[in-house]
């Protein structure tokens, strides 16, 4: 990928990069491959907002690596070559950018933070964050962490006991929402057992309102407010008032206990404590958006992960009671992890995770700006142009698995189960933390919390697939979603 010259006219670009020798042809948008579309509408009809992602992934399996589609008078351009894709995120934030329509719902819906900062607002908020995200407070957040999955234990156990179906789905999200409002704000909202909180109603709105605000065609709420709107306006305001408090609580135990300043126990008082640093540059609104980023970011796609590794083990009982006896071994009888340092010590569990984000990643796309105009393989990309980037069919397109569309973990395990770790291993081709300067830096949490749910489930309950259960099928909002997840989950013997 070659950057052209910022803010030029695309028509000088192309002719001087072709008079120049860089290119023996460079190509314009229009000149590539696309399915067919109708007048004015383009293939607006051919999509549906819920199977976005597939029918991307099914136009470049017919058209190639690289092609366009239209709509509305808009064009997007869609890449699945692997080695385009890194080259791509590689040059984030300098000269891409995540999509505007995005970021801009996200901010507008919620409040700006790391996710949607650009340039050296990015930098800035990066800074922020990575202080708060740090394995050493992970660590030191384990205890409530471990917490928290035993109380999904005995809530699973209590069920099976009074003869209640369990909704493993909704527990999920319960669980993964508790673990984050907790390390992102320092508060346990128990959702898992207490369906009822009023900031937990607020944010699982406002999630929603997002999806269905990317998902729409028109930007209608900036133009009327309908009453969902309104109420979406509320909630954030309210969210933010409930955040604020949170802060204060954390700076009163702080100025109590000033050995958390430097061994903060949770994200929140790891970012007060870099905003009240001497000429930090941060406020407590970078320290509020960047919590309520957190929460964004970590609960739907914690919980779809996890979800979509159990629904791939009820299809495919002899990997679970593989990954089962190695859980045993490793917990000795215990009902949960209670050392962190054991959830480096599952090298199958790392390999089944690993495999299930290849097949059943909870963002299988990713949309980015050029920032500046850009020559992308031989064609010419103009500033603003809208990039859908395939990162699950990049995986598919790379030809280097056997059986790609199998769910295999040992393909990422080296002879004798060890973890393999070079430049051959699978993941040069897979994405699911993203890739760059913008991997995701919630990543070293997101696997914690799904070997903590993944070692309780497997130690203390077996699954099985509900018999006639339709397939699940994969729901495309702002994350990939499973329509349903039909286990059953039996007690084991202690």
């Amino acid at each position: 990928m070659d950057t052209i010259v910022p803010g030029s006219d695309a028509e000088h670009v192309l002719a001087a990069a072709v008079a120049a020798g860089r290119y023996p042809r460079l190509r314009h948008v229009a000149e590539l491959p696309h399915p067919k579309g109708v007048p004015v509408l383009g293939n607006a009809p051919q999509i549906v907002s819920l199977r976005f992602h597939a029918t991307l992934e099914d136009w470049a399996r017919e058209l190639g690596p690289l092609y366009r589609f239209d709509v509305m008078q808009r064009t997007a351009i869609v890449v699945s070559s692997p080695e385009t894709i890194a080259e791509l995120l590689r040059e984030r934030p300098a000269m891409l950018r995540r999509a505007s329509h995005t970021a801009n719902i996200i901010e507008e819906t919620v409040i700006p933070g790391l996710f949607t900062a650009e340039g050296e607002e990015w930098r800035k908020q990066r800074k922020l964050v990575m202080r708060a995200l740090t394995p050493e407070v992970v660590q030191r957040f384990f205890p409530t962490l471990s917490a928290m999955t035993e109380r999904l234990h005995l809530r699973w156990r209590q069920a099976f006991e009074e003869a209640r179906p369990v909704d493993v789905l909704r527990d999920l999200k319960a669980y993964t929402l508790d673990v984050t409002i907790a390390l992102a704000m320092g508060q346990d909202l128990n959702t898992l057992e207490h369906e009822d909180n009023p900031l937990q109603r607020d944010i699982e709105f406002l999630f929603g309102r997002i999806a269905r605000r990317i998902t729409s065609p028109i930007a209608y709420w900036r133009l009327v407010k309908l009453a969902a709107d309104r109420e979406a306006a509320a909630a954030q305001a309210r969210i933010v008032h409930a955040i604020a408090g949170f802060i204060a609580a954390a700076r009163a135990r702080m100025d109590a206990n000033p050995a958390l300043r430097a061994k903060p126990d949770n994200m929140l008082e790891a970012m007060v404590a870099a905003r009240d640093e001497p000429d930090s540059g941060f406020t407590d609104g970078a320290v509020i958006g960047n919590a309520i980023t957190m929460v964004f970011a970590g609960e739907d796609t914690t919980s779809n992960s996890i979800a979509w590794l159990i629904e791939l083990l009820t299809r495919h009982p002899n990997v679970a009671a593989e990954l089962a006896a190695e859980t045993r071994d490793a917990l000795a009888g215990a009902p949960v992890v209670r050392d962190v340092r054991l959830l480096e010590r599952l090298p199958y569990l790392d390999a089944a995770i690993r495999e299930s984000m290849r097949l059943k990643p909870v963002a299988p796309l990713l949309a980015l700006e050029p920032l500046v105009d850009i020559a992308l393989d031989d064609v010419l990309l103009p500033a603003g142009s809208m990039i859908f980037l395939l990162t699950r069919q990049a995986a598919e397109r790379a030809g280097e698995l056997v059986q790609p569309e199998r769910f295999q973990p040992a393909r990422w395990m080296a002879p004798g189960h060890a973890a393999a770790g070079s430049a051959a291993d699978p993941a040069r081709k897979s994405f699911p933390f993203g890739g760059g300067p913008r991997y995701c830096p919630g990543r070293y949490l997101a696997l914690a919390e799904i070997k903590m749910a993944m070692t309780m489930l497997l130690r203390n309950f077996r699954l099985e697939r509900v018999a006639g259960a339709p397939p699940v099928e994969e729901l495309f909002t702002f994350t990939m979603t499973p329509s349903a997840l039909p286990v059953l989950l039996h007690p084991r013997a202690n």
